[in-house]
């Protein structure tokens, strides 16, 4: 089979009729060009990236499909996304694509353009070009990607005695799948920090229109920053958290549907998925007012302070979770301070007690990469419980939050949540802060606020 390959027309019922005159008039008359694509940044990598799957299961056939659209509502899809694995060893972002890594060879199998010589071009919805925009053609794929690319229709059966493993359907596969993506190379670090820098425009543009957001609401916040994600990225990272006031106390406020109230903090968890699909994610919560109130700095500084010994936790062979365990320790001293512990810092700090965490509730840190929850896959020894290594990327993020129904904490703390979250690169020295671009401390926040709203 070939390009001109085609399945019926994915159309709808209240899609005009198509005469057989004007179809046959649509398929002629069509000049035909192929784009002469560089081959991009990512072909290298992947190339070696894919070396390093096959030869974590030698002699076995792996199958690593892109997926396909997801619908939103009846006939109508979400923008498609492929699945990371598949994008981490090819590059490919098609949709209906899938690779197939063996004998140290790969080939890629994809759905290319549509051919003038079907309905397909100019009647279906989902591929037709004229519907949906032109996918590139095999060659242009395969020059692009540096990989043999053919026609998805040619997929093979795989009914030989060989090995298969799907990753849709293979543990072991999708372990080892997440476990290469724990260390970032050079490259990768590089699409994260551009991540990172689009974030910081993306908050910067929130604080200019802040007037309008006080005016607006969370969603004006949202809005805001996701224009920004799109106009120089791929998309958000994740669904924004936008959180004012008690919303923010919610850890994943993402209704974003209430107000932006003066006198009140706003909590901020956005993130920009680059082109590449690498994704930032960063956390500030402001003040509506431009400044801190006292009881809002003590607390405040509390959680940078917390954060402050998280990050300085992160070095090559120490447990991935020694900067939860350091960002605890400030925090349970903290709330001791305040006189909400109901034992010692000792007592709550013992992993049988934790009562410290009805104030912090999740862990500090998780990995971040293509996945803004990276590597999840991952066995938990080298995870989890595992050690960090030099060029592994991770959040620190902890947070204080009190509830504003919480009974056991005085009236004036209720509804107050803050969170402050950083991408943290483990490297041979200091680590290196990658979202560093966005103020932390409660000083720098109030001017950098005063600043951008002139």
């Amino acid at each position: 089979m070939n390009e001109q390959q085609s399945a019926d027309p994915k159309t709808e019922s209240h899609d005009p009729a198509v005469p057989e005159a004007y179809a046959a008039f649509m398929r002629e008359g069509w000049g035909e060009r192929e784009l002469d694509l560089p081959v991009q940044d990512v072909a290298g990598p992947a190339a070696e990236r894919r070396a390093r799957l096959a030869a974590a299961f030698p002699g076995e056939r792996l199958v690593l499909p892109a997926g396909t659209y997801k619908v939103r509502a009846y006939d109508t899809d979400y923008r498609f996304r492929p699945d990371t694995a598949h994008t981490y060893f090819s590059g490919n972002q098609t949709s209906d694509a899938v690779l197939v890594v063996e004998d140290g060879e790969s080939v890629l199998y994809a759905r290319p353009r549509s051919s003038r010589e079907t309905d397909e071009f100019f009647r279906d919805r989902q591929y037709g070009e004229l519907w949906a925009g032109r996918r590139p053609s095999l060659k242009e794929m395969s020059d692009s990607l540096g990989i043999e690319v053919c026609h998805v229709d040619d997929l093979p059966t795989f009914g030989d005695d060989r090995k298969t493993r799907d990753l849709t359907t293979d543990a072991d596969l999708a372990r080892v799948a997440s476990e290469l993506r724990l260390v970032k190379d050079d490259w990768e670090v590089a699409q994260l920090q551009e991540a990172c820098d689009i974030t910081t425009l993306g908050f910067e543009d929130v604080v200019r229109e802040w007037d309008r957001c006080i005016e607006m609401g969370e969603r004006w916040v949202e809005g805001t920053f996701f224009r920004r994600a799109r106009a120089m990225g791929n998309d958000i990272g994740y669904d924004s958290i936008v959180g004012g006031g008690k919303h923010a106390t919610t850890l994943h406020w993402i209704e974003n549907s209430g107000p932006i109230t003066p006198g009140e903090l706003v909590l901020l968890d956005m993130g920009v998925e680059q082109r590449s699909l690498y994704t930032a994610d960063v956390t500030r919560t402001l003040p509506v007012d431009g400044t801190f109130t006292d009881l809002q700095r003590r607390l405040y500084d509390l959680v940078h302070a917390a954060q402050e010994a998280g990050i300085a936790a992160v070095r090559p062979g120490q447990p991935f979770r020694a900067a939860h365990h350091a960002a605890m320790e400030v925090l349970a001293h903290g709330l001791a301070d305040l006189d909400l512990l109901p034992v010692s810092v000792e007592e709550a700090l013992d992993p049988d007690s934790r009562v410290y965490a009805r104030w912090t509730l999740h862990g500090t840190s998780h990995m971040l990469g293509m996945d803004v929850h990276d590597c999840g896959m991952a066995a938990p020894a080298t995870y989890a419980e595992g050690t960090l290594a030099e060029g592994m990327v991770l959040t620190v993020e902890p947070g204080l939050y009190f509830q504003e129904d919480d009974l056991l904490v005085p009236e004036e703390l209720r509804g107050i949540g803050i969170r402050i979250e950083d991408d943290i690169l483990v490297t041979a020295d200091e680590p290196l802060n990658l979202s560093a671009a966005l103020p932390r401390t409660s000083t720098e926040v109030e001017e950098w606020m005063g600043r951008l709203r002139g």
